[in-house]
């Protein structure tokens, strides 16, 4: 006999359902159970870096300026009028090249004057020789002939000279500046009048100065064996120019001073570079980069690789093996020396073959398994270190 509609309807809503639950919930009791240890993430892949040792340039960066080779300042030798300026202002100019005419009238009456003078004494000591034989002169008058000959020989020389310095020339090749006289001009043998600049621009000196402290602590390192010579044995020197661009062309250190400046504690040095496109100008700031030596065993690592702490310890994330286990996130404290283009310098903490952690950082923690994988080639630029 069937209930009526009325009795089913008093469970209400939920009592209806519970007993449905219940039941599809002890169906879903007897299911197959779960694998044992239940379902695990497969370790994460994280980019290494191995390092190894390479022989690295130790480049000291230096500022200074460029100086120029040859600088011959251009000044009257003679008094007299400028007729012409023969040369263009700021143009390259060179040896024996004509720069000024100067009024040579005086000058070359004053020759003519020494020339007629000179004949007269030789036409006279000419005379006298044959006489003095005779005793018909004297031997002092005939010396005093030959005398006065000499006299006017070198008076006439002098004249000669002077005309000629009425025509005034480069003592240099080099780049002449702006024209310190105009024509018209008294210029003046005693007062040096300067009349133009001249300055040597290829090739070029760079001037700069190096700590004489730095250059004691090379000394050291270089005999104690923990730098090398370059194998060159001549210093590469590279220039950065204002604009922070780097100079085409290299230079070559031509000394270093033997004395320290007691006034700043510095060594001077001086470097010679090409000069072809007329870039480098006299008085030019620079930042000169010189190899002085060759660090022969050196680590380096990216600089994404090294976490630098509050304190300012420095780390690195390894993938090592274990007693247990391998492919296991261990972290490294490392001690980080100079910069070398885009890497640091590991001066302890770390060995050939490491593997370091490049990129996956954030979801590598110490004790973690990951899965390594090669990083693509982090070499800096610039392999050199810097002091």
């Amino acid at each position: 006999m069937k209930a009526p509609l009325s009795k089913l309807s008093g469970y209400g809503f939920a009592g209806w359902w519970l007993p449905i639950l219940a039941l599809f919930a002890a169906g879903c009791g007897h299911g197959n159970p779960a694998p044992a240890g239940g379902w695990k993430m497969p370790p994460p892949p994280v980019d290494v870096v191995t390092v190894h040792p390479r022989s690295v340039p130790v480049t000291m960066n230096l500022p200074g300026r460029i100086d120029p080779e040859r600088v011959a300042q251009v000044n009257a030798r003679v008094d007299g009028i400028v007729l012409r300026r023969e040369f263009e202002q700021g143009a390259n100019v060179t040896n024996g090249e004509v720069l000024y005419q100067i009024d040579p009238a005086p000058y070359r009456a004053t020759l003519d004057s020494a020339k007629a003078n000179l004949k007269q004494a030789s036409l006279l000591a000419q005379r006298y020789k044959p006489l003095v034989s005779i005793n018909a002169v004297s031997k002092q008058n005939y010396d005093n002939a030959v005398s006065a000959a000499a006299q006017a020989k070198a008076s006439e020389e002098i004249a000669a000279i002077n005309l000629g310095y009425c025509t005034v020339t480069a003592p240099i090749t080099g780049r002449i500046g702006p024209a310190l006289v105009t024509e018209g001009a008294l210029v003046s043998q005693s007062a040096a009048t300067p009349m133009a600049l001249i300055q040597q621009m290829d090739p070029i000196y760079f001037d700069f100065t190096e700590p004489s402290a730095d250059v004691l602590t090379l000394q050291k390192e270089m005999k104690a064996g923990q730098l090398q010579s370059v194998s060159s044995g001549e210093p590469k020197v590279t220039l950065e120019l204002p604009d922070n661009s780097v100079y085409p062309y290299d230079g070559k250190l031509l000394f270093q001073d033997v004395s320290v400046d007691p006034s700043s504690g510095m060594v001077t040095l001086r470097a010679e570079f090409p000069n072809p496109d007329g870039w480098l100008l006299p008085g030019m700031f620079a930042v000169g980069k010189i190899e002085q030596a060759v660090t022969p065993d050196a680590i380096l690592v990216p600089e994404p690789c090294v976490v630098i702490g509050p304190d300012g310890s420095a780390s690195v994330m390894l993938v090592t093996t274990t007693a247990t286990a391998t492919n296991i996130v261990v972290s490294q404290p490392v001690r980080i020396g100079a910069a070398v283009g885009t890497d640091w310098v590991v001066e302890s903490g770390l060995k050939s073959g490491d593997q370091v952690i490049l990129n996956g950082l954030q979801k590598a923690q110490p004790g973690m398994q990951v899965t390594p994988v090669p990083a693509p080639d982090e070499s800096s630029n610039t392999p050199s270190v810097g002091q």
